[in-house]
């Protein structure tokens, strides 16, 4: 309730690009470190999807969900809980059968970013591979 006020408090643009911040940062990493962009927010009506990524060795798409905080307390990856997890694993089957994707391999990372308040950069970016599993 606490953190519903302070973001009340100081409006949603803050909020807004902080994680729009910390998805640019997640994608700079990715591409970096070998995978391909494919695309960005990308909408549907049951939800978002942050980064679709593809793993140029293997070919293998990526679901990746970005989380954003201002501090390690508690760590960002932790607020990718079950309900989400479960409304990724939808999204994605969704994305597999929309663009016929059913002969590639689908995994789910999770990039957790902390971005205290005033810094240029974030103090830590942690990409989990696989970081869950689904049946889609």
């Amino acid at each position: 309730m606490r953190r519903w006020m302070q973001l009340l408090m100081r409006g949603p643009d803050r909020a807004v690009t902080l994680g729009a911040r910390g998805e640019r940062a997640a994608a700079s990493h990715l591409k970096h470190t070998g995978y391909r962009i494919l695309a960005k927010n990308l909408r549907s009506r049951f939800g978002e999807i942050d980064l679709l990524a593809e793993h140029r060795p293997s070919g293998t798409i990526i679901i990746v969900e970005v989380k954003t905080m201002r501090s390690e307390d508690p760590p960002p990856e932790v607020h990718v809980d079950h309900h989400k997890r479960r409304k990724l694993s939808a999204l994605a089957s969704q994305l597999v059968k929309r663009y016929r994707l059913e002969d590639r391999p689908v995994r789910f990372d999770v990039i957790g970013i902390v971005w205290p308040e005033g810094e240029k950069q974030p103090s830590r970016l942690t990409h989990h591979e696989a970081a869950f599993e689904s049946t889609l």
